[in-house]
């Protein structure tokens, strides 16, 4: 990245759509120099009053649910129909492995080559917090060069599928049938977040299992409270591959929208997720300050040792550690 950043710049090339300057926006508001921090903030606050007339679409899955292909099709859809799509990801593994998600874009090939579609890559390191903030900061970004529908992926497990529904408007979990022995094989806690359940690759002679996973999941749905009081969770079948079903569960996603801007619940959620953000950016932010300060520095390798040679209880060296810290 160039030393010189130019503002002005980067702010007239994504309102225009221009791609590269896009990619380097992104770029800049994904990085943890201090320098490119506060240029980003910069950057963002003139993007906001441009941003906000979205669909903004979680994605999870369970393993083999087929989520490339089927976010792949979706998309072409889309773009199709006159959208501007763009693909984002969360992946708390990537610090690991390097970005499972780098593969997933060769397999988006048709968006890939879409000049309505712009895939993104999450960052390559960082915590898991890094990234979904980044993340964050690019569905900004993206939304204020165009891009009206905004798909953002979990790639990981665990923490990322809530943070990630706690930054849509829609959280979609992909499903097939025999996962994990059916319902065996579901977290409760993703199911709880869902505002719809796809069956996936529901084709040729898988076809008649999905529909038979789909009445299991139903049946669980049934036994859970909605998260909204305005819409209850669909379940329904599809094909990403053979593009069957995909129109009948965008207009659902449509619906969500309408309902839940009609009870005004829409414009609460959105509002209390950038509250959410703001907290969720002081923890972060409290956790690396605590990790870099030096007194903490000097005494966190003799308390971990007391710790673990049981001469200490966690809780007595936390506090002696966020003394130091204090002081």
């Amino acid at each position: 990245m160039s030393r010189a950043i130019d503002i002005d710049r980067y702010v007239d090339g994504v309102l225009a759509g221009d791609r590269t300057t896009l990619g380097r926006a992104i770029t800049l508001v994904e990085s943890t120099k201090p320098e490119h921090q506060g240029l980003a903030q910069e950057l963002l606050v003139r993007l906001l009053p441009h941003v906000g007339a979205t669909q903004r679409v979680g994605i999870t899955g369970v393993p083999g649910a087929g989520k490339s292909t089927f976010i792949d099709m979706l998309g072409t859809n889309l773009t199709a129909a006159g959208h501007r799509v763009a693909v984002l990801a969360v992946d708390p593994t990537s610090s690991r492995t390097g970005g499972s998600i780098l593969g997933d874009k060769t397999r988006m090939q048709r968006l890939a080559v879409d000049a309505a579609a712009f895939i993104r890559p999450s960052p390559t390191s960082g915590t898991l917090g890094g990234v979904t903030r980044s993340t964050r900061e690019s569905i900004v970004v993206v939304e204020a060069a165009g891009y009206d529908v905004v798909l953002v992926e979990t790639v990981g497990v665990g923490q990322s599928e809530t943070l990630v529904a706690n930054m849509v408007d829609f959280f979609l979990v992909l499903m097939i049938s025999g996962a994990g022995d059916d319902l065996q094989g579901i977290k409760k806690g993703v199911l709880e977040l869902a505002d719809m359940i796809a069956v996936n690759k529901a084709d040729g002679d898988n076809e008649k299992r999905a529909r038979i996973a789909a009445a299991d999941y139903q049946v669980a749905m049934r036994m859970m409270q909605p998260a909204s009081p305005n819409w209850n969770p669909p379940v329904l079948t599809c094909s990403g591959m053979h593009n069957v079903g995909l129109d009948t569960l965008w207009a659902q996603i449509d619906l969500h929208r309408s309902k839940l801007t009609e009870s005004g619940e829409w414009a609460e959620r959105r509002s209390r997720q950038q509250v959410d953000w703001m907290w969720s950016t002081v923890d972060e932010r409290l956790a690396t300050e605590l990790h870099h300060n030096a007194k903490v520095r000097a005494m966190r390798a003799d308390l971990e040792h007391e710790v673990r040679a049981g001469k200490l209880t966690p809780t007595l060296a936390a506090d002696r550690l966020l003394a130091a810290f204090r002081s």
